[in-house]
């Protein structure tokens, strides 16, 4: 089959429009095109986005050098004084929403300083800088200056998706019939038996198109949820004086926020104070090259991104005031990139929809021309009644009823179902889909590339040992400070708290309560602990002494270096990183009594073995270090070398539980584990050997060797390649590439940082951390694991796994009534003139085998033995030769019985009498019925014997499958006059049942053929091969 579907091959990521729009051109049987396109991208509206959004970066642009030029024409004329609102006047403000807005957006830094520059704007927005807003003035700032939210489309009504089911174009020609039905019935056959067929045609569309409905609502729904999610991003800000995470849908105009590398400005505002604050403005205005962020250049926009530094900004524009706000609106307008899974079945169902049509077509002929040859033969060709007109009439209602049945619409649908259904549960599991595709892919991952810090690891960190003034001790709580007192001096204790306090970008402050909290990342909140352990005063600390630099710590240096002026005027620089790198900064070492004296060879080897030792016990090693500048003029320039070093810190970080299970789930799936991590080898190791990560004969190696070597000898090594340590991103960038093109790998990699972003975007499946990933990271991901947590990471590929099983069990059972259904009608037309099965009794099994069978089928719980399978490879054929001899075997079983009933049916059963040839067509309808009801069952697993395994975890299969067997109970026993059927006695119910019933057997007799010549343990699919004796069970 995959010969004919070569259009409708798509890349997992990055599709080109080329592409999307070939498959959609390819696509030519389509019963309802709105209901099958919905859920894939708009290419037009797309398109126009892409120029609206072109079109407001231009005019931000434009506005900004022509308001520039305004500005110094208005400046040499002199000003016109703003007028402000009465509404804002009584409500204690003194600038206008409006004004404010134009003002930042402008870059007007001369009307900034005609308002008083920030202190005068801060007290014309009634705000203290220091407190930040009260909370009790958050709903006055709200009706003044709007909310921070954007508009977006209203979410689709119930009865939207009621009106989508009706335009399929099979059932506005079946309602037609209908129609004309009653029409021709009631003159013909009198009241109430003329309407009889008609209304139950129209019965059978109304319960389709309601069942339909309700299934399409419900997904909305979920993706609604998931969109809120999406959109679920947190701020620090200062409020009622203390900082404090909000949600930015919670900011007014005058909060204090705070940024740091990697977040997203979540609103204009003017700088209050920084350090190297970068930002990266081409969001918005398309320029590539950051902004540096300074007193006079203050102003931030809602949207951009912080590359670099970290700084406290003043709210002064927010929602639809902003360009940003415009640009929103844009954004879902294109709608999301279909999966490959939902092309390939779009494929599929274009491909069947056209041998359907084929059949349709040539059973309206047979059933045509053989009615014609019979009125010819008994000399009634040229006397027509409206008996006749309703034969001829039934008959097309048929031929169409075949290409409801015949188009499997749902086959694209179903990936839909199934993946809202998985992205549903994992957001319940912590893990945040935010594209479709990556669900689907993560089930073919072959490979993770995973951080250590935070993932593997708790990210709950704290000193553990320390070595100063030539000492090595391991600190245990409370007890710990006696000892560290006795071991260090005061002079010793000095310097060592201002390098804790001074080289920091984290916080320590107070909650409601008056508790210290810190407020930063781990490794540094560990240190901040450790400096109030030894009694330091983080305000008194930062107060005592004015920062003049800071360089931010990033994962590309590996350091964090500040500049202080020390209160006699001199400069010092403090250093802080990874350990070797701070050692191999430094030329002096810190004695008892505090001095500084030089750092002999033999030290350097001694504190490097201490390094490895504490790295060896899986701890975290950080070097502090200071200096003192002779030179106080230099305020630009921190030193790079000439340190003296002040202590070699141990941070403790423990495993996750259930890491080392979740790293042996993916071995046994066949998912390699590598870590790549920024920190110590010999911490590195130890971690990945406590995880289970490096095995015997596996490789660490340190990213500079890493990046040296040629690519012959990255293709010798990568295969064994378990632990990089010391890694920068564009090592893991590297890495990634290279397993994917050289090994033709499904890379999963993790991703925490801003420059993390690359590795993200080329992976196959981006995954970023919701605890410590930036919004940078976040963005460029597939998927946001919410909990930082690697058994997250797993449960994310056994929902792919699912996922692509779900559909292959649903494609497989489709099929089959496909194939029944066709070949059943076609041939019966040929033989006996007429259709087995009626035009509503098929729409109720198109119902059966599509919506309910999508329930039943493509939302199936994921089990253990999904992980005990290899990943399915990028190239295989989506329908196996597993799956189609089980449609084959178990189409030939139904058509056998079905065919041996419509011949033989009177005489096996003994039946008699005026009623014998309509209690035959009800039965052949119930079996049929019930054939594919326990052909759904022997779905459940296309390999395996045991199909009930867990069938109780399934409620949704349950309940279709009860609610199934009820409504089929009342078509045959209560709605006869509408379906064509009769009331059956409970012998022949029973009979239908077993014949059923007999398809489980047939399934395992089926199960037992081989399909496949290579006798290895693995076949070409992906799939283990068939397994026998007690494991078959």
């Amino acid at each position: 089959m995959d010969k004919y579907l070569k259009d409708f091959d798509l890349p997992h990521k990055h599709s080109s429009e080329a592409a999307l729009r070939r498959w959609r051109s390819a696509v030519t049987i389509v019963k309802n095109r709105r209901r099958r396109f919905r859920d894939v991208a708009n290419l037009a509206k797309r398109s126009e986005a892409e120029q609206q959004k072109l079109k407001i970066k231009e005019n931000l642009r434009v506005a900004f050098y022509v308001q520039k030029a305004a500005l110094q024409f208005i400046d040499a004329s002199g000003r016109v004084e703003p007028r402000l609102s009465e509404e804002t006047r009584d409500a204690g403000f003194g600038i206008d929403p409006d004004e404010l807005a134009s003002m930042v957006r402008g870059h007007d830094i001369i009307g900034l300083k005609v308002h008083g520059g920030l202190e005068g704007l801060a007290r014309k927005v009634r705000v203290s800088l220091d407190e930040g807003v009260k909370s009790c003035d958050v709903a006055m700032r709200q009706k003044i200056y709007g909310l921070n939210r954007y508009t977006e489309k209203p979410s689709r009504t119930f009865l939207m998706f009621v009106w989508d089911a009706l335009l399929d174009l099979t059932l506005i020609i079946l309602i037609i019939c209908a129609v004309i039905s009653i029409g021709v019935g009631l003159p013909t056959e009198g009241w109430p038996e003329g309407m009889y067929d008609g209304v139950g045609i129209l019965v059978s569309i109304f319960l389709v198109v309601l069942v339909t409905a309700i299934s399409d609502y419900r997904q909305s729904l979920q993706f609604r949820d998931l969109d809120k999610e999406k959109k679920k991003i947190f701020v620090q800000v200062t409020r009622d004086g203390y900082r404090q995470k909000i949600s930015i849908y919670d900011l007014v105009v005058g909060d204090i926020v705070h940024l740091s590398i990697g977040d997203q400005v979540p609103a204009d505002g003017v700088f209050i104070l920084g350090y190297f604050l970068l930002i990266d403005e081409s969001s918005l205005s398309g320029e590539s090259e950051p902004v540096r962020i300074s007193e006079e250049k203050p102003f931030l926009l809602s949207g951009t991104k912080v590359t670099d530094g970290s700084g406290k900004m003043l709210v002064t524009t927010v929602g639809m005031r902003t360009e940003w706000g415009r640009l929103m609106e844009t954004l879902t307008e294109g709608g999301y990139d279909e999966t490959p899974l939902q092309v390939k079945l779009n494929g599929v169902a274009t491909l069947i929809g056209k041998i359907g049509l084929a059949f349709a077509v040539l059973t309206l002929v047979v059933l045509v021309v053989r009615f014609l040859v019979e009125k010819a033969l008994h000399k009634e060709f040229t006397d027509w009644s409206s008996s006749d007109a309703l034969t001829l009439l039934n008959y097309f209602a048929i031929a169409v009823t075949i290409v409801v049945v015949a188009v499997p619409e749902g086959l694209p649908l179903a990936v839909t179902l199934s993946l809202a259904f998985a992205m549903k549960k994992l957001m319940n599991d912590k893990a945040l889909v935010r594209h479709l595709s990556a669900c689907e892919t993560m089930g073919s991952a072959t490979c993770i590339c995973t951080d250590k810090t935070g993932t593997l690891t708790t990210n709950h960190m704290v000193v553990h040992k320390i070595w100063i003034c030539g000492k090595a001790e391991e600190l245990e709580g409370s007890k710990s400070t006696d000892i560290l007192k006795s071991i260090i001096s005061e002079r010793v204790s000095s310097i060592l708290l201002q390098a804790i306090f001074q080289n920091t970008s984290s916080e320590v402050v107070k909650d409601k309560d008056g508790k210290n909290i810190i407020m930063g990342t781990p490794t540094e909140s560990a240190l901040l602990e450790f400096g109030l352990l030894l009694g330091g005063n983080f305000d008194a600390e930062r107060k005592e002494y004015k920062i003049v630099k800071v360089e931010p710590f990033n994962s590309i240096k590996k350091k964090m270096s500040v500049l202080v002026a020390l209160p006699d005027g001199r400069l010092r620089a403090f250093c802080k990183g990874g350990s070797e790198i701070i050692l191999s900064m430094c030329d002096k070492i810190v004695d008892h009594d505090g001095k500084s004296i030089p750092l002999s060879e033999v030290q350097v080897s001694e504190i490097t073995d201490i390094i490895n030792g504490f790295a060896s016990e899986a701890l975290r090693t950080l070097c502090l270090a200071f200096k003192d500048m002779d030179d106080t003029s230099d305020e630009n320039n921190i030193p790079i070398y000439g340190y003296t070093l002040i202590i070699v810190v141990g941070i403790k970080d423990p495993v996750r539980p259930g890491v080392k299970d979740a790293v042996q789930t993916c071995l046994a799936a066949g998912i390699t584990v590598r870590m790549v991590t920024g920190d110590n080898i010999y911490t590195a190791k130890a971690i990945a050997k406590e995880c289970g990560i490096l095995t015997e004969g596996g490789l660490a190696i340190e990213g500079p060797e890493f990046r040296s070597k040629s690519l012959e000898e990255m293709k010798e090594i990568i295969p064994k390649l378990q632990v990089m340590a010391r890694s920068l991103p564009l090592d893991k960038h590297t890495l990634v590439i290279h397993l994917r093109k050289l090994y033709d790998e499904v890379v999963a990699v993790t991703g925490d940082g801003t420059n993390d972003a690359p590795a993200l975007h080329e992976a196959d499946i981006g995954l970023a951390m919701g605890i410590a990933g930036t919004e940078v990271a976040k963005e460029n991901a597939d998927v946001i694991i919410m909990d930082d947590n690697f058994s997250t990471i797993v449960n994310v590929a056994k929902w792919g796994r699912a996922v692509y099983i779900n559909i292959q069990k649903f494609v497989q059972f489709q099929l089959t009534v496909n194939v029944v259904a066709l070949v059943l009608n076609f041939v019966s037309a040929c033989i006996s003139g007429s259709a087995p099965l009626t035009a509503v009794q098929l729409l109720w099994v198109n119902l059966i085998m599509d919506t309910l069978g999508a329930l039943a089928l493509a939302t199936e719980p994921p089990n253990d033995a999904l992980m005990k399978r290899p990943p399915v490879g990028r190239s295989v054929s989506f329908i196996t030769r597993t799956m189609w001899r089980n449609i084959i075997g178990q189409s030939i079983y139904q058509l056998i019985i079905i065919g041996v009933i419509s011949v033989y049916g009177k005489r096996l059963l003994r039946l008699s009498g005026s009623d014998a040839s309509e209690i035959i067509d009800t039965f052949i309808f119930n079996t049929f019925v019930f054939c594919q009801l326990f052909n759904e069952i022997n779905s459940r697993d296309i390999e395996k014997v045991n199909i009930f395994r867990d069938i109780f975890d399934s409620w949704v299969f349950i309940i279709v499958m009860v609610c199934t067997v009820g409504f089929q109970i009342i078509i045959v026993e209560f709605l006869g006059t509408f379906a064509s059927t009769v009331p059956l006695s409970w012998q022949l119910w029973l009979l239908s049942i077993l014949i059923g019933a007999v398809g489980m057997p047939v399934a395992v007799v089926l199960k037992c053929l081989p399909v496949e010549t290579d006798t290895s343990s693995i076949q070409h699919d992906g799939y283990e091969a068939l397994p026998s004796g007690s494991e078959q069970a």
